[in-house]
């Protein structure tokens, strides 16, 4: 049993009480051990997913006890690329909050990111649901505490609407795990997939339930409308480089049903069948029009960001709810493009609130470093409303491809389409007030921020790095696209999964007399 499994999660546990108790007043020490630890994350998460990479399923039982009594981390193909993923975007992010000091507007900042990466990575490498719960709230916690990171009213008071609404989503995840518990008796996944299947025709009601509300939790995560309230304000009040960390949270949502949907509660199971399409479906279509007039219509430049990340969310759901081999590839392929776009336009939006006086879309003075921010604006701009040649289009053609032979394909192609559409119509706009027509204001009709600055060097670097990973993602779609298929592959046969969970031996291999 190889212990590198569970290093993601070990190191940042690890890192953030150091920082706290050794490195409290040093800021420079901080950063020099934040990015060391991401560092050592991202050559980590490279070797665990080149092991994986060939289908082999790595099990790590913590105290050397076997499911479904002990905790058990797994890595596979899906969960192993989330997690290099994560790593990735997080040392860009980072930089990003060292180049702009943002780090610095607020104490234990390095400590909470340590502690939110702990969370996104056990949330995608645990075998258990009760201990997906632990992570999310680990994630919520930590989440809070990097929300209101440099304070203020407006921030505290989205950062206060985001913990209602995640706690609401926690409350229905106990309920939803106390009803799987009575009707199953375990909580383990592999575990579940087994005796879901043992479950009577008759005898239903109580598992249905418990689906439903599960599917309910990880929608609010995802934030599928009509759970997405708390995203606009959350996301558009946080520090930048928080908003772009928090580009991949939306993401663990996606990932826990499809985990979750294509091994327990599948697609073909009598149980829960027919509840992927009659809700999943239309919620994802809406949430995809309304993030992407979200975009046209907002009037602020951070909300109309905090909208196209409900569109892209809404993108990848509309491809999850399809559940075949090849919609699972489409939304996992756009996946990893939706979040380097987003968490790159969250940076972007940082860039432009430097050199203005606020975020509000009306023409104002040129801003410090317009021309190189315009130029990474319009490179994230195309990439998140699909147009050729970035990733965003061949992920838009993934999905349609993925829907035509279904019996929804003609309203999925009109709403993409239509969709995609607007989404350029609104970056367009946003774009040249920003942008164009700042050249055309008069220093006698707005004075301009005299005390404004260029960004630094680093923070274009961290942008441009995201965008250059964007670029890479499509030049490399087709080894991508054979990955992410092998991936939805084994997601489709989840019984080498199970086997290695459930057949490996460890302290208590089976039950004793009492348990």
């Amino acid at each position: 049993m190889t212990h590198w499994i569970v290093a993601p999660i070990i190191l940042p546990a690890l890192l953030a009480p150091f920082i706290v108790l050794a490195a409290r007043y040093h800021i420079g020490i901080q950063r020099v051990f934040s990015v060391a630890g991401v560092v050592a994350l991202i050559a980590i998460a490279a070797g665990l997913m080149w092991q994986a990479s060939d289908g082999t399923i790595t099990l790590y039982q913590l105290g050397d006890w076997a499911a479904p009594f002990g905790i058990v981390i797994v890595a596979d193909r899906l969960s192993t690329m989330m997690v290099m993923l994560t790593a990735v975007l997080a040392l860009f992010v980072l930089l990003y909050a060292i180049g702009s000091e943002w780090d610095t507007r607020g104490r234990h900042f390095h400590a909470l990111f340590q502690f939110q990466l702990m969370g996104i990575m056990g949330a995608f490498l645990t075998g258990d649901l009760f201990n997906l719960f632990v992570f999310f709230e680990v994630l919520l916690i930590a989440s809070y505490g990097l929300m209101i990171h440099a304070g203020g009213n407006a921030r505290l008071r989205a950062g206060v609407q985001y913990v209602l609404f995640n706690l609401l989503g926690s409350t229905l995840f106990l309920f939803a795990l106390g009803a799987i518990y009575a009707e199953t008796g375990t909580l383990n996944m592999a575990d579940l997939a087994r005796r879901v299947t043992l479950i009577d025709a008759g005898e239903t009601v109580g598992i249905r339930l418990a689906a439903v509300l599960l599917l309910l939790v990880f929608a609010i995560k995802a934030a599928v409308l009509p759970l997405h309230f708390w995203l606009p304000s959350s996301y558009a009040e946080a520090p930048a480089p928080v908003a772009a960390l928090f580009a991949i949270m939306t993401k663990v949502g996606a990932y826990a049903i499809i985990r979750v949907y294509t091994m327990v509660f599948t697609p073909d199971l009598e149980v829960t069948s027919g509840l992927h399409t009659t809700w999943l479906l239309p919620a994802a279509l809406a949430s995809l029009a309304i993030g992407m007039i979200g975009i046209l219509a907002a009037r602020h430049f951070d909300r109309l960001v905090a909208f196209a990340v409900i569109g892209s969310m809404g993108m990848v759901m509309v491809a999850i709810s399809l559940f075949t081999p090849t919609s699972i590839t489409a939304a996992l392929y756009y996946t990893v493009h939706s979040t380097l776009a987003a968490a790159a336009l969250f940076l972007i939006v940082d860039l432009v609130r430097s050199g203005r006086s606020d975020l509000r879309l009306i023409a104002q003075p040129v801003v410090p470093g317009a021309v190189l921010t315009s130029a990474l604006f319009f490179a994230a701009a195309i990439a998140m409303a699909g147009l050729p040649p970035l990733s965003g289009f061949l992920g838009k053609l993934l999905v349609l491809d993925a829907a035509f032979d279904t019996a929804s394909a003609a309203w999925i192609w009109a709403i993409v389409l239509i969709s995609s559409l607007i989404a350029v119509v609104g970056f367009s706009r946003a774009g040249s007030i920003l942008f164009w027509k700042a050249k055309t204001v008069t220093v006698s009709e707005e004075e301009p921020n005299e005390t404004a600055s260029p960004p630094a060097t680093l923070s274009y670097v961290a942008v441009g790095g995201l965008l250059t990973l964007l670029v890479a993602h499509t030049v490399f779609a087709g080894p991508a696209t054979s990955y992410m298929t092998a991936v939805s592959d084994q997601l489709f046969n989840p019984e080498p999964y199970i086997s290695t969970v459930l057949d490996t031996p460890g302290k208590l291999s089976t039950p004793k007399e009492g348990y």
